[in-house]
């Protein structure tokens, strides 16, 4: 039997395991579906290939502009934690030339791409209680989702069908090729932290986007960073500030820049954050036009974050969870070249810091 032979029947067990599942659990998403049958995210939806899914050719540079075809659409993008979704337009793309990272800048939907990581792509329609469910769904080499694309009723249906046919992979086969997550880095220890060099790079910040080659250049972790600073530029919060931060930026109607990320894409939220909602433990933005889904019993750290920059000091709210992972960041709604706004550095000032 062929590699490919074996990978068509095992993709045919776990599809038909999964349709008993959803048979007693109607409701329960791809993502936690592929958990309770212990195989990834990608594993499961390729399973689908023939059913309701095609498979696409990963062609970055040529599939990401092609996107802005399908009109006003849904972006998604996750980690564990954290869902952000953003409805627009999916303009201004760009990839760089050795294909490892790309922008997508239009006003609505900002991702932040990091194309190395990268692996599989399907395009998927699904039958739904409300209607058919289009999408193009990204997967890392690890079979997790990186990013997703959904059309809205208001998307070019139209341009559904070329689109995928152009992109469609000449082999339609459920062959992964997934890998192992590469180990973690073992943190140095503070003790081998040069604290007062490090404070001095971090007072010396020019750019904010400086920042991840301050923390290479000591091997600081981002959160033992925060710790070693200081006062002047970190300050450890209540997690219970998060919320609250939220529920008061939507009452004084003060526009965050909301990111939410994971190893291989970033997606930004820059406007105001109006409907507000607690549903058991997760805190919820529900918007038009942007939802977020917190976790928010997985914020185990929180932090006030000042950065110098040559347009002033601009101030984060970072939340951590209990590996240190980022799980969010907020700031106030700036462009470059623009100091940071009062009325965000006010509510970003106000919450009282942690004891030492």
């Amino acid at each position: 039997m062929s590699t490919q032979t074996q990978a068509a029947a095992v993709a045919n067990d776990l599809y038909l395991a999964w349709q008993v599942l959803r048979t007693e659990q109607p409701r329960l998403r791809a993502r936690d579906a592929a958990e309770r049958l212990a195989v990834s995210e990608a594993e499961l939806i390729a399973s689908r290939l023939g059913v309701d899914t095609q498979r696409l050719q990963p062609d970055w540079s040529a599939l990401l502009p092609a996107l802005g075809e399908l009109g006003y659409v849904m972006a998604l993008t996750r980690n564990e934690h954290c869902v952000h979704e953003r409805k627009g337009f999916y303009r201004e793309v760009t990839v760089t030339p050795n294909g490892q990272m790309g922008l997508v800048v239009s006003a609505e939907i900002d991702l932040r791409l990091f194309l190395g990581g990268w692996a599989s792509v399907f395009a998927i329609e699904e039958a739904t209680s409300k209607g058919t469910q289009r999408s193009i769904q990204v997967f890392d080499r690890q079979g997790v989702a990186v990013h997703k694309v959904f059309l809205t009723e208001d998307s070019e249906l139209k341009a559904w069908a070329p689109l995928v046919e152009r992109f469609r992979a000449a082999e339609q086969n459920a062959e992964l090729d997934l890998q192992p997550l590469p180990a973690r880095t073992v943190p140095t220890a503070d003790g081998l932290i040069d604290v007062n060099s490090l404070r001095v790079g971090w007072s010396t910040l020019k750019d904010t986007h400086h920042f991840f080659a301050l923390l290479k250049q000591h091997g600081a972790t981002r959160t033992q960073a925060l710790r070693l600073a200081g006062r002047e530029w970190a300050e450890p919060l209540a997690p219970a500030e998060l919320p609250k931060l939220l529920e008061t930026a939507g009452e004084t109607e003060v526009p965050l820049m909301v990111f939410v990320g994971n190893r291989h894409c970033i997606q930004i939220h820059s406007g105001p954050v109006r409907n507000l909602r607690w549903m058991d433990s997760w805190f919820n933005v529900l918007d038009p036009e942007f939802n977020l889904h917190l976790k928010s019993l997985s914020v185990a750290e929180l932090w006030r974050v000042r950065k110098p920059s040559t347009d002033g000091v601009i101030t984060s709210w970072e939340a951590f969870d209990a590996d240190g992972e980022l799980i969010v960041q907020l700031f106030g709604v700036r462009k470059p070249g623009i100091p940071e706004r009062e009325d965000w550095r006010t509510l970003a000032e106000t919450a009282a810091a942690l004891d030492a």
